[in-house]
């Protein structure tokens, strides 16, 4: 059973950055297609990452692909979102999330969500 637990989430200026982290344990993430998404206030859960199971296909949402990156560390088992240049938009819980095929920036079936880690932009 997979296990997610994300951090790095805080209260950034417009313009900051951020380095979210998403922990797994229980398998391997490289066995999984791999996501984020996030939720803002009143709005629905979107889709901005989706990575397939072999990691050689990135999706990014339109919104984020300028300034939004994504590395692994496979020896902690451990996906990270690097966003730059963050706006007051961007504010919004963000999930990082485990299952099989992508749908454009999002993925196909979730299995394994985690609890969510908060970013606030704003001045």
């Amino acid at each position: 059973h997979l296990q997610l637990v994300e951090a790095g989430g805080d209260l950034v200026q417009p313009g900051g950055s951020l380095r979210l982290s998403c922990v797994a344990s229980g398998s391997g993430l490289d066995s999984f297609a791999v996501g984020w998404f996030r939720q803002a206030p009143g709005k629905e859960r979107e889709g901005i990452l989706c990575i397939n199971r072999r990691g050689g296909r990135l999706n990014f949402a339109e919104t984020v692909e300028d300034r939004f990156a994504t590395s692994r560390d496979v020896t902690k088992n451990t996906l990270y979102l690097h966003m730059n240049n963050l706006k007051p938009e961007d504010t919004a819980v963000y999930f990082c999330a485990a299952g099989s095929g992508c749908w454009d920036s999002a993925l196909a079936r979730v299995d394994y969500w985690g609890k969510g880690t908060l970013v606030n932009v704003s001045s």
